[in-house]
């Protein structure tokens, strides 16, 4: 039996810590962008470091992109892409079907 190379790359990405939930964050944030500081705030267990990874790891993907502001000082905020927006349904499909089963 051959596994479908579209259902491997989606948990390639997916089924990496911190990816899918860093996602759902920017699906919800107002205005639809964040700042590192306020997503480092929002999601306590992860460490700085691996929040900087993950978030290039993201945008290596495609799926949001770093916006970065010149000027004193310097903005930088974080957005999803089209991609990444396209995600949202399946993530929603997700958390639904965990409401149902998880105890």
């Amino acid at each position: 039996m051959e596994i479908c190379p579209y259902l491997q790359y989606s948990f390639e990405i997916l089924g990496k810590k911190w990816n899918g939930l860093i996602i759902h964050y920017l699906s919800l944030c107002p205005g639809g962008e964040a700042h590192f500081s306020e997503m480092k705030r929002d999601l306590p267990d992860i460490t700085p470091r691996a929040l900087s990874l993950k978030l290039t790891e993201l945008g290596e993907y495609g799926l949001i992109e770093k916006k970065v502001v010149t000027g004193s000082p310097v903005i930088i905020s974080y957005e999803l892409t089209e991609k990444g927006h396209s995600l949202t349904t399946a993530l929603e499909s997700i958390q639904k079907w965990a409401l149902q089963y998880k105890n």
